[in-house]
């Protein structure tokens, strides 16, 4: 990674006495560049206006956007969460919500609607690089982790898929992704088995035999299908590489794929 540098590997311990102490004595041997480190001082100054407010960590959860204005890199952010670092969510709030929803993806998703938040590995680490700085911590002499850390910054729940056979709705959280006005009997047996399964992240082709097409066409145009019409695009259909089977993933309009 261009960049980072990493001497050490942070290490976990079921003691968080202990834990804190690993974690103190490991920050000085991690060397991160200014654009991760310019990142992490974002995060926790989200994480300071929680401590001075109250309530709920991601209420303040820093937007994908944000971090991309700092130039990180999707290289960067699977580092940053692959270390125990930050925690990421996808956040499902619609107008006229009360506070802030958010559900986390089965795999790391950096659309537009991504938003991070730190982890207590995360805040302690970002805490000794501001003190080695010359910042210092804040002067309200708050703890570097608040004691209701663990109710208030716990991880959403996954992000999976809803199949409504009686109302013909695939949705999201309380999102309305899809909705049938006609039936539409090679989709909604896609649905159905994936519902059936709890939504694993690969189903065998559920689809009965056809004279009309071979089954990997039929699998096929079901496929693009399902991913046609949405009235919010959240839910991408794909093959499986061998013409036998259907994977899904969570996306956004503008969901990117590849490096910035």
């Amino acid at each position: 990674m261009d960049g980072l540098e990493v001497a050490a590997a942070l290490e976990t311990s079921s003691s968080p006495r202990s834990s804190d102490k690993l974690i103190a004595s490991k920050a000085s041997d991690i060397r991160l560049a200014p654009r991760m480190k310019a990142a992490l001082r974002a995060l926790l100054e989200s994480l300071d206006y929680v401590e001075d407010l109250g309530g709920n960590i991601w209420d303040f959860a820093v937007e994908i956007s944000s971090l991309r204005r700092m130039k990180l890199t999707n290289s960067d952010l699977r580092w940053l969460i692959g270390r125990g670092l930050m925690h990421y969510a996808v956040e499902i709030t619609s107008v006229g919500d009360s506070e802030r929803s958010f559900r986390q993806p089965v795999r790391p998703l950096f659309c537009k609607k991504a938003c991070f938040v730190l982890t207590p590995t995360g805040a302690m680490l970002t805490r000794e690089i501001r003190g080695r700085n010359g910042t210092g911590p804040r002067a309200n002499g708050r703890a570097a982790v608040p004691p209701s850390w663990s109710t208030r910054a716990a991880v959403p729940e996954p992000l999976v898929p809803k199949w409504d056979r009686d109302r013909q709705e695939l949705s999201i959280g309380s999102i309305v992704v899809k909705r049938f006005k006609v039936p539409a009997v090679n989709q909604e047996l896609v649905l159905a088995a994936f519902e059936e399964e709890s939504w694993p992240a690969r189903i065998d082709d559920p689809l009965p035999p056809s004279r009309e097409q071979t089954p990997k066409r039929r699998l096929q145009e079901t496929i693009k299908s399902l991913n046609r019409n949405q009235k919010r695009p959240l839910i991408r259909f794909l093959g499986d590489g061998s013409g036998q089977g259907v994977r899904w993933e969570i996306c956004g309009p503008q969901d990117s794929a590849s490096e910035p």
